[in-house]
């Protein structure tokens, strides 16, 4: 593997023909192992470029701008940039780093549905006039502080998660579209556009087809208000599958040809977070504590055989660290053991907790995995999302290390 500094502050590894992703894993267990044993993430950035790739091939009408605060890693963004895609911001903060890699303020989006007002302050600075308001309140205090912003109001959506906290928690309804209509028109606020999400825990790509529909009627409710609508945002949740992006593209490409077709003057973007960044990035932790539990106080489910043993294991990160995004949606992936063991090896129920000790510092309530020892390490693939906070709580849990790679092929 051949690395290069391409920033003061991180390196990308090109890898030699007939290098992987595995061999790079391999050599810094090892090379962690011998010097503390902390967590690291390993990035491919080729997948990333794939994504785009694919992301040009199947919803080339669709200009997607990145949310930022998915993954905010320099070079995340810096191959974004160079990819051309755009950037949903969410704060003063994420705005400065995009800005920095000298993406233009025409390609941000700030994207906050509670904005604080020197925010608000700082894009009318920088000249990112495109904003997204979802109430009276919060256009208001655009209106006062930004006057040329170019706002989307953002529509809400029903998606088909049913009693579970959803997309109305942030979104105008339909109704209420028209009163800040009037809203905008007596404050001189410019309304050019349409913003709507559905989460990516939404299975029915169906809920597009209301979505468009409802989108459509407020373009025509900013016609009768004298707006020039320009813009239509359809929000994130694409879950980074190419048949997920394929399914909800069969869906909306027809409803776009229909409602917002080419030559109208309306741009179609989106806000692709974690499709970009989740399965390019791999996560080594560390057992650090073990113990044999009694199988009756094991989680229901995974009751062990008679005279089986269950493990408890602790791992040298937690919720309060990479698996942040833990304490709000389950964690989809299950851990890979990094040591080999025998074909046949016996697995026994096993929880994962992170450092703390605390009660809500699960990481995984119950899986399958052969007995492990104190040393061993567990890899976590598509934590490439929500996975990077600026520290642990626990300041004796340091914030685990990067390592970049990309393959001659895909630089």
């Amino acid at each position: 593997m051949k690395g290069f500094v391409d920033d003061a502050n991180y390196s990308v590894g090109l890898l030699d023909e007939g290098t992987n992703l595995g061999n790079v894993i391999d050599n810094y267990v090892n090379e962690h192992t011998l010097t503390g044993k902390s967590a690291f993430f390993v990035g491919d950035l080729g997948k990333i470029v794939k994504k785009h790739s694919q992301w040009q091939s199947v919803a080339a009408q669709i200009k997607p701008f990145y949310t930022v605060r998915s993954n905010s890693a320099p070079a995340v963004l810096e191959i974004l940039a160079a990819l051309g895609t755009g950037f949903a911001c969410s704060s003063k903060n994420e705005m400065a780093l995009v800005q920095e890699l000298g993406v233009s303020p025409e390609n941000i989006i700030y994207i906050s549905p509670c904005k604080q007002v020197s925010h608000i302050k700082y894009a009318a600075k920088i000249g990112v006039n495109i904003m997204t308001c979802d109430n009276e309140i919060e256009l208001k205090k655009i209106a006062r502080n930004h006057s040329n912003a170019k706002v989307l109001l953002h529509l809400a959506t029903e998606d088909d998660r049913g009693g579970e906290e959803g997309s109305m928690k942030f979104g105008s309804t339909l109704k209420s579209c028209r009163h800040l209509l009037e809203c905008a028109k007596e404050l001189d606020v410019q309304i050019v556009g349409v913003k709507f999400h559905v989460s990516r825990a939404c299975k029915e790509p169906q809920v597009y087809v209301h979505a468009l529909s409802d989108a459509r009627c407020v373009f025509d409710m900013a016609g009768e208000f004298g707006f020039t609508m320009s813009m239509l945002d359809i929000g994130g949740g694409f879950t980074g599958t190419a048949f997920q992006l394929e399914a909800v593209n069969r869906v909306i490409r027809p409803l776009l040809d229909v409602y917002f077709p080419e030559g109208s003057g309306i741009e179609i973007v989106s806000e692709p977070g974690s499709y970009y960044v989740s399965s390019a990035f791999t996560l080594a932790v560390n057992i650090i504590a073990k113990k044999v539990v009694d199988t009756e106080k094991f989680p229901a489910g995974e009751k062990t055989r008679s005279g089986e043993p269950a493990f408890v294991y602790y791992m040298n990160d937690g919720v309060y660290g990479s698996f942040a995004s833990k304490l709000s949606e389950d964690l989809s992936a299950l851990p890979e053991v990094h040591k080999k063991y025998k074909e046949g090896e016996p697995l026994f129920p096993s929880s994962l907790w992170g450092p703390s000790c605390d009660e809500l510092d699960r990481v995984v309530e119950s899986c399958l995995l052969p007995e492990l020892d104190v040393g061993d390490w567990l890899l976590f693939t598509d934590m490439g999302a929500d996975s990077f906070p600026e520290a642990s709580v626990f300041k004796d849990v340091p914030r685990p290390a990067m390592y970049y790679m990309m393959s001659f092929s895909d630089w």
